[in-house]
């Protein structure tokens, strides 16, 4: 039976990677995108190289776009096997600068439409052999990587709003994993956070020194481990991150 994945933010960058990599596995790829026509183009350029994608319109701030892509699920599949958790945004004023709108309009979609999605679709997952999901955090949410003033990003200046959010989405992951373990219906369904690295994508203006490729590696391996694969876990490509 041919696998079903969504990822959401997928129309660019590390998204449409990850879609990639899964539909070369054979998955059928959903590539959510607010935007339909980048959402179209992204699908057309996959689907010249043969991959199975399509494209679906999916805002993760907007409950009725999520509600319509589920219900679609349910229609045509019955099940979702695979949900990738990728959209998000930056916002990064200097930290002493950053207002609450910032942290509102970066949680609005790196925090609550990760939940929103994962609630959308949990009913779909529980349907699956193996369900899997992966939340795409940043190696920045690590708390071990910011305290003290010779941490990593001790001296990053405006990653007050974007670490602070993919630090909630650790937290997420591991709540999750917690529920789904004591929940019976629900203790084949693994999820894991999966950070791709500083990667050159439009979210950074293209900096990083890693490609999407790369960084889409580690989110493609989380997204179809074996059943005795981890739950709840931090990963890059070198394995656990220190939380």
């Amino acid at each position: 039976m041919t696998r079903i994945a969504l990822v959401t933010g997928a129309n660019k960058g590390l998204g449409k990677e990850v879609s990639r990599q899964l539909a070369s596995r054979g998955i059928n790829v959903l590539l959510g995108s607010r935007d339909p026509e980048r959402g179209e183009r992204a699908a057309a350029e996959l689907r010249t190289a043969g991959l199975p994608v399509q494209p679906v319109l999916l805002d993760v701030t907007d409950a009725d776009s999520i509600g319509e892509v589920a219900r679609q699920l349910r229609v045509e599949y019955g099940r979702l096997d695979v949900l990738v958790n990728n959209a998000g945004i930056l916002i990064n004023p200097p930290a002493l600068e950053t207002t609450v709108d910032d942290m509102r309009a970066t949680f609005e979609t790196n925090v609550f439409g990760v939940v929103a999605v994962t609630s959308a679709m949990l009913p779909l997952l529980v349907e699956a052999a193996a369900p899997r999901i992966v939340n795409v955090s940043s190696t920045t949410a690590s708390l071990t990587y910011n305290t003290g003033p010779s941490a990593r990003f001790a001296d990053a200046p405006r990653n007050l709003a974007y670490a602070a959010s993919k630090s909630a989405v650790t937290m997420l992951t591991v709540q999750y994993a917690n529920a789904f373990r004591r929940a019976a219906a629900y203790t084949h369904l693994k999820i894991n956070a999966a950070t791709p690295g500083h990667i050159a994508t439009d979210l950074n203006g293209r900096r990083g020194p890693r490609t999407p490729a790369q960084g889409a590696r580690i989110v493609t391996t989380l997204a179809t481990l074996p059943d005795d694969g981890p739950s709840g876990g931090f990963f890059n490509d070198e394995g656990h991150l220190p939380w």
